[in-house]
């Protein structure tokens, strides 16, 4: 079999020409041009959709996209021209419904159009970079009809319109000028801001810089300020109802520039009614208004701050230089922590709790309680008179309160160390005495300052409490052993105190009466006996005693005095009168304690068991003491206690600071010493510089002190000077 020749096969083009219509475009456009108009006519009910896009499908395809697109331009700008004249024609009020009227059939129309050229849009329209249909609608929409002469300023005329008369009170169709402001945003942002939103907030300024000078004209500062308020809230509302949410931030700023930037010196200085009046007047509400508003405009909270400061420290000033309150050293205090508590109270309630408002509180307290050299003495007769009797009956949670004011005044203090000096006397005297209110409270504040200031600062004071308890062990071993020795004798409680933990004091010379002299020697040889190597001396100054005394007619009295007080009473005993002279020359009481201790037994009412002729306030050498006889009292105990010192006396004042003085030289000393071991060369600023930073947490330290021991140092060879720099120093080793 021979094999068959195979043979190739190959598809040819159709060779018939299909034909197109010459007139097929212009017929087929003519279809679509009607259609066109009967949408805008609402006479779509009748069209067939689906063959209306086949045309347009078919005109594309067959290369007459461009005509398609050109005729649809022109129809539409035909029919907007309509309804331009229609929209032109609309009077008054019916101006906007029109309009709105009219976009919203537009908008119908348009999304019809569209789906009948879908095909063009998808195609044609992206390849030649021509713009799609719904935005030529609304572009055409925009140059036809918003942007044609007669309406363009006649809409930007109502709409403005429309808003003055809603600030002036009236009602207006809110959900109309949504519809408008909304078609204006849908043509565009450029549209909506140049045709709009750029007048409205030219007007708007100029409406706002008018009220508010009317406004600040004749309101006070709160009235002023609840307008600014109620403004900038109608502005915000009406954004919200009306307009783009992005003209927010743009028309508050011209309501915040205008009614408070352009203002607000003004308002916070104004007479009767500003910043400083709303603080005396604690009007929180005002004040925190006038925070909200501030806090908006550049720098607002910087000038409340600033007027608030310098009004916190010109009262603080005054306060200080007023002599009827410097007479009072606990009233005083309170008074700083009553205006603490105030100022405290505006801050958090009227100005959230900020932060800067805070330091600026507190730097302006810590600035004037600086001011008065006093201070730690003050804050410390506060604490002794809390502690003694100002406290009693409060609860635990009150006691903590007062106790946390006080230490943040203490805070404040740049002398830590002089109130240190003065808390550890008022203490002594307070345990001394037994005349604390609470253990727990002492040791509570002890307890705060450990943490504030460390160990250091208080372990003479934990030391003191120490010795109180060790002194009851002691006397329970005393009185074991020597009980049966006493007899009917006076009964001895004694408190022994260790000499570095406790103020020192000068040991003053006083002849205790014979009586007691007696059991005093049987405790000091039975405590020398107990211990070895210690050394007793008596603080006559610091003892109580219970005296049994009998009056006129057999009225007997329990007497509570000091030992001071007891030496005078019992010299009573064996004499009816006896002269200031006599009394000294006896006792040889310092005679500061013996004015102040016979000033209280004969001068104070219901407490004067002895009488004094002349009678008078004062004490002086020329005086003369009776027994009083005729004195009564309905209690059966009489506590007379002795005419305080509630503060020091200059001199005495002069003498705790000197003892400061000489306190603080050490620790400047240490310091340096300290700081020179780890740098070994340092320059005389850096040196003052490291100790301030080292010591301000107790005191700050005087740059001419600091330099005096600085020379002290190098006289005792710690330290020398650089041979070519003489500021320059180094640490000797």
């Amino acid at each position: 079999m021979s094999a068959q020749k195979k043979k190739a096969f190959q598809i040819e083009a159709f060779k018939h020409r299909v034909v197109v219509d010459p007139k097929y475009a212009e017929k087929t456009w003519k279809i679509l041009e009607h259609a066109i108009h009967e949408i805008y006519n609402h006479n779509a009910s009748g069209l067939s959709f689906e063959e209306l896009y086949r045309n347009a499908y078919n005109m594309v395809l067959h290369k007459f996209g461009e005509k398609l697109y050109s005729g649809l331009v022109t129809t539409m700008t035909s029919h907007l021209k309509e309804i331009s004249n229609s929209i032109e024609a609309a009077q008054g009020g019916l101006f906007l419904d029109e309009l709105n009227r009219k976009w919203a059939e537009h908008n119908k129309a348009l999304q019809m159009i569209r789906d009948i050229l879908m095909y063009m849009d998808r195609t044609f329209i992206p390849n030649t970079h021509k713009t799609p249909v719904h935005e030529l609608g609304l572009n055409l929409w925009r140059d036809v009809i918003i942007h044609s002469h007669a309406i363009q300023s006649r809409l930007q005329a109502i709409l403005l319109e429309n808003v003055r008369r809603e600030r002036s009170g009236e009602v207006i169709d809110r959900g109309l000028m949504r519809s408008i402001t909304k078609m204006l945003m849908d043509l565009g942002p450029s549209v909506y801001q140049d045709d709009f939103e750029k007048h409205f907030l030219e007007v708007s300024a100029d409406f706002y810089r008018l009220e508010s000078q009317e406004f600040i004209e004749s309101c006070d500062c709160g009235e002023y300020l609840k307008k600014a308020e109620r403004r900038l809230n109608e502005e915000i509302e009406r954004v919200s109802h009306y307009l783009d949410t992005r003209s927010e931030v743009k028309i508050t700023n011209v309501v915040e520039t205008e009614m408070i930037e352009s203002h607000m010196h003004r308002l916070v200085q104004m007479e009767n009614s500003g910043l400083i009046n709303m603080i005396v007047d604690e009007k929180y509400e005002d004040l925190g208004r006038m925070y909200c508003l501030f806090r908006r405009v550049s720098n607002g909270l910087v000038l409340i701050r600033d007027v608030m400061t310098s009004y916190i420290r010109d009262t603080g000033k005054q306060l200080l230089t007023d002599p009827e309150r410097l007479k009072d050293p606990v009233d005083f205090v309170q008074h700083l922590l009553d205006l603490k508590d105030k100022y405290d109270k505006i801050i958090t309630s009227a100005f959230r709790n900020d932060k800067t408002f805070q330091n600026a509180l507190n730097s302006s307290f810590e600035y004037f309680i600086n001011l008065n050299s006093r201070s730690p003495e003050f804050i410390s007769l506060f604490v002794d008179d809390k502690l003694r009797k100002g406290l009693r009956g409060v609860t635990e949670e009150d006691v903590e309160l007062v106790l946390d004011k006080v230490m943040m005044l203490f805070r404040y203090l740049q002398e830590k160390d002089v109130f240190e000096k003065y808390y550890k006397q008022h203490l002594a005297k307070r345990l001394l005495s037994g005349k604390s209110v609470s253990d727990d409270a002492e040791r509570s504040l002890i307890v705060k300052l450990k943490t504030e200031c460390g160990y250091q600062f208080t372990s003479k004071l934990e030391g003191m409490f120490t010795d109180m308890k060790t002194s009851q062990d002691t006397m329970q071993g005393f009185h074991a052993s020597h009980g049966s020795d006493i007899g009917d004798g006076p009964m001895l409680s004694v408190q022994v105190l260790t000499t570095g933990s406790w103020p020192t004091q000068p040991i003053t010379t006083c002849n205790l009466p014979a009586e007691i002299l007696g059991i005093c020697e049987k405790f000091r040889n039975y405590y020398l006996g107990t211990h070895t190597g210690r050394r007793l001396s008596w603080q006559t100054n610091m003892g109580t005693a219970d005296l049994k005394a009998t009056f006129g007619k057999g009225q007997k009295h329990e007497l509570n005095v000091s030992t001071y007080q007891m030496c005078v009473l019992m010299l009573f005993n064996d004499a009816d009168q006896l002269s200031y002279k006599e009394i000294e020359q006896v006792t040889e009481i310092p005679t500061s304690d013996l004015k102040r201790c016979l000033q209280s037994l004969a001068c104070v009412k219901g407490k004067n068991v002895l009488r004094k002729e002349p009678m008078s306030k004062d004490i002086v050498d020329t005086d003369t003491f009776l027994f009083n006889d005729k004195y009564t009292s309905k209690f059966f105990k009489v506590k007379i206690g002795t005419v305080a010192a509630q503060r020091e006396s200059e001199p005495e004042n002069q003498e705790t600071r000197q003892r400061v003085e000489e306190d603080r030289k050490p620790q400047i000393e240490a310091a340096i010493v300290r700081i020179m071991k780890a740098r070994r060369v340092l320059d005389h600023n850096n040196i003052v510089a490291e100790v301030t930073k080292q010591l301000q947490s107790r005191f700050l330290p005087n740059p001419v002190v600091i330099k005096k021991r600085i020379e002290s140092l190098i006289e005792r060879e710690f330290l020398e000077r650089d041979k070519g720099d003489r500021k320059l120093y180094r640490y000797l080793a």
